[in-house]
């Protein structure tokens, strides 16, 4: 076939910018802009009822952001909710932030800084166990309590309540012996889907029958070490049919499909709802045992709404004065614990009961001592100490209900209160739990006092000074006390033999002893938890705390040169036998270092220590290691890397790369940071990589690289060495751990490195074009799939970089690097070259288009046509006629048998039009009236 000659367009790239440039339009800051902060506007509209007037509206606005998603939420995160309550393991963490939010805000209505019982529940199903035996009283069922009620007399009411009720004990219940934990568990749980069931097939009364047994197995100490445990599978089933009795009054006030608002009054209220509740009210009343009345009340508590404003408030004294009857005083405390629940859901404005409900407690509160209990723990063959336990959820339940948001008056009389009882350990330490911390951190040096002159009576004080720590590492204690604190809490700590015991205090203290105190107070604390947890490798049981103290100190000391003076740091982390855990505090230290290390350091100290902690992350790795993990570590290790200069000492910094990379062979990423970091390493190192785009892109970086710094041989080295690794390219390569078709990144690549080889000046002794000569042979000889036109694809960029080489001056250069514009400075024989190479890419096109004529590929044939058409208009100059007549040809292959899209046609051709109105251009109004637009049809 006869050759088409290329004749390439003059270019004037800094007109052609000018004209391409956007049109500027002057900017009117008082303007809405995208990032300015919302402002909202609030409208009211009132209507007036006078004839003929109009609706007047007032408008407020208000400059704060609000977030519709918050306000809907009312600032509770629904997840967060559910995975503390799922989760025991968070439970302490969870304590902690809610404390920190709950000091902030002083509202009286219960917020999200309340830590809900939810938050609680699997901490103390976790906790409290038993291997004993357990056994159940199961509700089978009567059709005795199926009878409907006839008269309507109030007397005959009374009686078939107490007969529905009596119905229980007459031989209507099965006892179940000898249950493990688990088959008690079980049961409770059947007993709980009862109910619904019940409930859901309208069956009432029997649905209070199973409420008012399950109540009374409350009253059951027989397994005394279970009991709190107990006490939550219960009030589960406690408060489902609370919800259940409201929802259903709550259902029975729909007017017209419109339920009550939530802040109803009871004028709102139907008389058949009221009816209904009172019912219940009246039904639990004839209940005769006090523990189920008072349980299965409480639970329908907020059903007083229904009746009256007041009867809230009137039932929770006369509910906490019903508890004095019960004598067991685990018993009590747990159903105070419950009142208190109760009442923070309904009434948490109502603090006189609660407090009433806690006062009656510690008058009680000797029982605990009493004949009765210690008779009853010497059957069960319980001990004091763990008997103290049991009491702590209920405790702490009811003081935190007490101390939300109270004034720090309270806590002054609670502290008056525990001295009365000669400040009981139990109770001290629940009162330093619930209140906030800023009070107790005031009041430190009193606590202290009140600790010294506790009767531990089984609660030891270690674990009071323990709470004493938490709250110091929330709040400030006064400043001329810091000292003083810290030598009275590590006097009793330091003593402790047990290692649990002692490194559960520690932990705490260390927090406190990094926010107050220099390194020489950390070096020492520091030690002395060395010489605690090392005797026997006590480290081994006790690496979740170790961690914890790492993560502390270096939340405090992120001065790394100030962390690495700290003598007794890094043989802190030489208790960290066990590897995986090693490696997560190595990760810590180094996520530490990368987030807070402003400036580069040459630190020999900080140097040597770093990369200890990054060999240890290294060395973890092996042929289990996920994808991921590696990709983590590898990004830590980089980020030292790149933190680590020493100026113009290029000896000292060639010494650092050459040891890391020694070091870090086995992660990728950290050579290839290395390679990027230092020329020197290219050539060697590259090859080494797994991956063939990492190297083929690396040998274009480095190539750059050398190019920029003027280093001519080495950029051509760089270059050869990516031409002659294209055609190791496979065919499939993975990616995200998917095999896919390498052909799309293989034309990425040869793109950029087109882009690259315009400036590249030719080597004097290699002739004219020769990478790019080298380059077109590479290509020409590489195997390409059948059904792909990538290579014609590759061929007509080619031709862009031709065009490109041909102008006068090129668009962009390399500093001080002379590239062929300048070298041959528009010569002929030059030129000459460059056209040869074109007419050759051309004719390859040509004869692909040529290919593709048969029926299965025509529509590839009209793509590559207008491609290639494309190609022309913006590169070659069509003052020629045989480019000029080869562009016709090829807008009639795209249009020739359907397949071309007519809206990119016609907007093609609208644009041909617009050139031909630009200087020098009018060739182009010619040319658009050669190409017709075709219908499909």
């Amino acid at each position: 076939m006869a050759a088409f000659p290329w004749h390439a367009r003059s270019r004037n790239y800094v007109s052609e910018s000018e004209v391409c440039k956007l049109e500027s339009v002057p900017l009117d800051f008082g303007d809405y802009h995208p990032l300015k902060p919302i402002t909202v506007t609030e409208s009211k509209t009132k209507k007036m009822n006078r004839k003929g007037s109009t609706s007047s509206t007032s408008s407020s606005s208000s400059s704060s952001m609000l977030d519709p998603l918050s306000s809907v939420l009312d600032g509770t995160d629904p997840l967060s909710l559910f995975a503390a309550a799922a989760d025991p393991v968070t439970t302490t963490a969870t304590m902690d932030s809610t404390r920190k939010k709950r000091d902030k805000d002083d509202s009286p209505a219960v917020g999200s800084d309340f830590e809900p019982w939810s938050s609680k529940r699997g901490e103390i199903l976790a906790r409290y166990t038993t291997t004993e035996k357990l056994s159940i009283n199961l509700y089978m069922g009567s059709e005795k309590g199926k009878a409907a009620t006839t008269g309507s007399a109030v007397s005959e009411k009374v009686r078939t309540r107490l007969e529905e009720l009596d119905d229980l004990e007459e031989g209507s219940q099965k006892e179940l012996l000898n249950l493990t934990q688990q088959d008690y568990m079980n049961r409770i749980e059947e007993l709980n889907q009862s109910l619904k069931d019940a409930w859901s097939s309208d069956q009432k009364v029997k649905a209070l029958k199973i409420v008012i047994q399950c109540s009374k197995l409350l009253s059951d100490t027989t397994v005394i070490q279970f009991y709190p445990s107990k006490f939550v599978l219960i009030t589960d089933i406690l408060d489902t049919f609370g919800k259940l009795v409201y929802e259903r009054i709550q259902s029975m006030c729909v007017d017209n499909r419109v339920s009550l608002p939530d802040n109803f009054s009871p004028e709102c209220v139907n008389d058949t709802a009221k009816e209904t509740c009172l019912n219940w009210f009246f039904k639990i009343a004839s209940i005769r045992e006090l523990i189920p009345r008072f349980y299965v009340e409480a639970a329908i508590l907020k059903c007083n709404k229904f009746l009256s404003k007041t009867g809230i408030s009137e039932c929770l004294p006369r509910l906490t004065s019903m508890i004095r009857g019960i004598g067991d005083p685990l018993v009590a405390v747990y159903a105070r614990a419950y009142l208190c629940r109760v009442g923070m859901e309904v009434a948490p404005q109502l603090k006189e009961s609660l407090n009433k409900n806690f006062f009656d407690f510690l008058l009680t509160f000797k029982q605990i001592h009493g004949d009765t209990v210690q008779n009853q723990l010497v059957v069960q063959c319980v001990e004091i100490p763990l008997y103290l336990t049991l009491y702590s959820p209920a405790i702490d339940w009811i003081l935190q209900c007490i101390a939300y948001r109270a004034p720090e008056v309270l806590l002054t009389e609670m502290m008056e209160r525990c001295k009365k009882l000669g400040n009981n350990a139990l109770l001290l330490n629940s009162v330093m739990s619930a209140f906030r911390a800023e009070f107790i951190a005031a009041r430190s040096m009193d606590f202290i006092g009140m600790i010294k002159e506790c009767d531990e009576s089984g609660f030891p004080k270690h674990l009071l000074f323990r709470s004493l720590g938490l709250n110091l590492a929330l709040a400030d204690p006064p400043e001329n006390d810091c000292l003083q604190i810290l030598n009275e809490a590590w006097k009793v700590i330091t003593k402790l033999k047990n290692p649990q015991d002692y490194i559960n205090c520690a932990e705490v203290w260390v927090e406190y002893t990094c926010r107050h105190f220099t390194k020489r107070e950390v070096n020492t604390v520091l030690a002395d938890v060395i010489k605690h947890m090392t005797p026997d490798r006590a480290f081994e049981d006790a690496y979740p705390q170790l961690q914890s103290i790492i993560q502390k100190v270096i939340t405090y000391i992120y001065d790394f040169s100030l962390l690495f003076s700290v003598e007794k740091f890094l043989p802190f982390l030489d208790m960290f036998q066990k590897e995986s855990v090693r490696v997560e505090v190595c990760k810590c230290i180094m996520e530490s270092f990368i987030k807070h290390q402003q400036e580069s350091t040459k630190d020999p100290v900080i140097l040597n220590a770093l990369l200890h902690i990054c060999k240890t992350m290294h060395d973890s790795v092996n042929a289990l290691t996920l994808e991921d993990e590696k990709r983590m570590l590898a990004a830590l290790i980089n980020g030292f890397i790149k933190m680590v200069s020493f100026g113009r000492d290029f000896e000292q910094q060639l010494s650092f790369y050459v040891e890391a990379r020694s070091t870090f062979c086995n992660l990728e990423p950290v050579l290839v940071q290395l390679i990027h970091a230092c020329v020197a390493f290219c050539f060697i190192t590259i090859p080494s990589l797994s991956s063939i785009f990492t190297r083929l892109n690396l040998y274009l970086h480095s190539g750059q690289v050398a190019l920029a710094n003027q280093c001519l041989s080495q950029a051509d080295a760089f270059f050869k060495a990516a031409v002659s690794l294209v055609p190791e390219v496979p065919k499939m390569i993975s990616v995200d751990g998917k095999m896919r078709p390498s052909d799309a990144f293989l034309l990425e690549f040869l793109c950029n490195f087109f882009s690259t080889l315009l400036v590249v000046p030719d080597h004097p002794e290699q002739g004219v074009l020769f990478l790019v000569r080298g380059l077109l042979n590479v290509i020409q000889d590489y195997t390409w799939e059948d059904n792909s036109d990538d290579k014609i694809r590759i061929y007509t960029n080619v031709l862009h970089l031709l065009s490109a080489m041909t102008q006068e001056a090129y668009i962009y250069h390399v500093d001080k690097v002379d590239s062929n514009d300048t070298l041959y400075g528009g010569d002929s024989k030059f030129l000459a070259e460059i056209n040869k190479l074109c007419e050759t890419v051309i004719a390859q096109i040509l004869d692909h288009l040529k290919t593709l004529g048969k029926e299965e590929t025509l529509k590839r044939q009209s793509q590559l046509a207008l491609y290639f058409f494309n190609t022309i208009l913006a590169h070659g100059d069509l003052r020629n006629n045989k480019l000029n007549q080869l562009s016709v040809n090829l807008w009639n292959l795209a249009q020739k048998h359907g397949f071309a899209d007519t809206r990119t046609m016609v907007k093609t051709l609208e644009y041909i039009k617009r050139r031909s109105n630009q200087p020098e251009m009018s060739h182009f109004t010619d040319l658009a009236l050669r190409l017709p637009l075709q219908s499909r049809t």
